[in-house]
């Protein structure tokens, strides 16, 4: 499996059953917080890219490992693991201990901390900012970006003619309730103003600029990596890695790669 995957194999991804920074380009992520809205023309299918992405909450950003491992079709990964990686299969030999031995505290403990340093999958997907008439990439989970294209598919032959409003919201706080949504726009007249018409049919016969998501993501080589798992809080040597460099032989972990 390739670091990325843009396009017909990004939805083939995206489609089939599996797992769930700086900045090199022109454009960033489009800001898509909860409570966002954007009315937008989507210009294709096709336009999504597919990544695996490493990061904790409010302590790492994002990012992808500039020298990734090597994932197969359903995104496990099979071998060159990342020190995220290995930091993920230190917790899940724990968590497999501790199933053996009947600790449920313990095993549901082992299984959050390996879910922290999981590299997760996510989907950069190309829309139109009818606001400002330019291209915008939004960040998506698997289960997101589900959601935003079984939309897309059901008014695939209406794309030229419908524009969409493209929302985030949350009921409850949780991360995990963390909805997006894509919903046609009927009536131009009522639901555009005379700039996103204008804006909308400045895109006819157009395709998404694809280029948009090339150096999108910030790609971190090993030492930062294992910069981010200090910052991250987790202790590095567990895993035979330093600060100073590479890894330790006698330390690092056997167990099977989980899916996502």
């Amino acid at each position: 499996m390739t670091q990325f995957q843009k396009g017909a194999a990004a939805l083939g991804a995206l489609q089939a059953g599996g797992n769930e920074g700086g900045n090199l380009n022109t454009i960033d992520f489009a800001k898509f917080s909860v409570g966002s809205s954007y009315k937008v023309r989507v210009l294709g299918t096709e336009d999504l890219m597919q990544y695996f992405g490493y990061g904790v909450y409010k302590k790492v950003n994002t990012f992808v490992a500039k020298n990734p491992s090597t994932r197969n079709e359903k995104g496990f990964v099979v071998s060159d693991h990342t020190p995220w990686d290995l930091a993920e299969k230190y917790h899940r030999e724990l968590q497999f201990a501790a199933k053996e031995a009947g600790n449920e505290k313990e095993e549901k403990a082992q299984s959050k901390e390996a879910g922290k340093y999981r590299g997760k999958e996510r989907f950069a997907m190309g829309f139109v900012d009818l606001e400002t008439g330019k291209e915008i990439v939004v960040d998506l989970t698997r289960n997101q970006a589900l959601d935003v294209y079984e939309i897309i598919t059901k008014y695939k032959k209406k794309l030229g003619k419908l524009a969409f409003e493209l929302t985030k919201t949350n009921a409850t706080g949780e991360a995990k309730d963390t909805k997006v949504a894509l919903s046609p726009l009927i009536d131009f007249d009522e639901d555009l103003n005379e700039k996103e018409r204008e804006n909308f049919a400045k895109f006819d016969d157009k395709e998404f600029d694809h280029s948009l998501f090339d150096g999108l993501l910030f790609e971190a080589d090993e030492k930062t990596q294992i910069e981010n798992l200090v910052a991250a809080g987790f202790d590095i040597g567990l895993i035979g890695l330093s600060l100073g460099g590479g890894s330790a032989d006698s330390n690092e972990p056997t167990s099977e790669e989980l899916p996502f």
